[in-house]
């Protein structure tokens, strides 16, 4: 049984445990040479054929070193209680409280959220022809997304009453934002940036992990200068830097799902990263998961 981790040491942290099963998909990624089988690394899931192909190519002792891209477990610091019905799409932390976006035609809404509690303090829905995705806060408003609908709104902080709704084209994933821009995921290896005042797209980043494109990003959250984005449909989120495009490193939160009490099916997924910058606290959820954790990042070893 695993263990909570303490707030503080001396008490050793408690890793999560290993996923009994993984997707086909993520095994083939995470298998590759000269790795120990306790100690292996993860990639992005959704990369093609061929980038696995080229990684087995170089991946001889000379050049190993070169190929690899760091990943990181994670320890589970707190878990609260989540709203079960909840379908996470976007999430944030301000103000000492979580802010939430949820998706599903007719039941997509914004709702603030007591993280202690779990508790909805306050919500809007979004109209049911709309279904939600991704949210970010910039200035005293929210701003949110929709699927497929290339239709997007902004509400009011604090009274979250509607002001306006803007347009952009495909479609409308995760949402995120740096100090001049909002950043915008659409399920592609593409992110593309807004300025917010006018929501006309200014650049688009192209996301790579070991030069081949990363697809399906997801959820975004800014973190500490970086760019974090679940991978939809996979236990994992790629850390981006936001100058190159570049994946650094990899968190895997396998066994997270099991240990959040979900089922695990096609919609449970892992989505949904906040960040307290004040207290450097990193909250994760997924998609109609009873709980949200606090975590903390621990590198994983790799043996030559």
């Amino acid at each position: 049984m695993v263990k909570y981790a303490p707030l503080r040491p001396p008490f050793a942290p408690a890793r999560l445990p290993a996923a009994p099963e993984r997707t086909p998909q993520l095994q083939d990624l995470i298998n590759l040479p000269r790795f120990n089988t306790s100690q292996l690394w993860a990639l992005p899931w959704k990369l093609s054929l061929a980038f696995i192909a080229a990684l087995l190519l170089q991946a001889q002792p000379a050049q190993a070193q070169r190929v690899r891209l760091p990943i990181f477990d994670a320890v589970v610091v707190n878990s609260y209680p989540h709203d079960p019905d909840a379908f996470t799409q976007g999430l944030l932390f301000r103000d000492g409280v979580l802010y939430e976006s949820t998706g599903m035609n007719g039941r997509s809404s914004i709702r603030k959220v007591a993280l202690e509690s779990g508790k909805v303090l306050q919500k809007a829905d979004i109209p049911q022809q709309y279904f939600g995705e991704g949210m970010t806060a910039w200035k005293d408003e929210l701003f949110s997304l929709t699927w497929q609908s290339q239709t997007g709104f902004v509400w009011d902080l604090k009274t979250f009453k509607l002001k306006r709704q803007f347009s952009y084209s495909g479609e409308g994933w995760g949402l995120t934002h740096d100090d001049k821009h909002l950043v915008l995921s659409d399920g592609t290896a593409t992110l593309r940036f807004f300025d917010p005042a006018t929501m006309k797209e200014v650049k688009r980043l192209p996301v790579t992990a070991l030069g081949r494109p990363v697809e399906q990003l997801n959820e975004l959250e800014w973190v500490e200068g970086q760019i974090y984005a679940n991978v939809w449909q996979s236990d994992l989120i790629v850390r981006i830097d936001p100058a190159s495009g570049q994946v650094h490193s990899v968190i895997d939160l396998s066994g997270l799902l099991k240990r959040s009490g979900a089922a695990r099916g096609s919609e449970d997924v892992l989505n949904g990263i906040a960040y307290d910058a004040a207290k450097k606290r990193l909250f994760v959820t997924g998609k109609l998961w009873p709980k949200l954790f606090e975590i903390r990042l621990l590198p994983r070893p790799l043996t030559q």
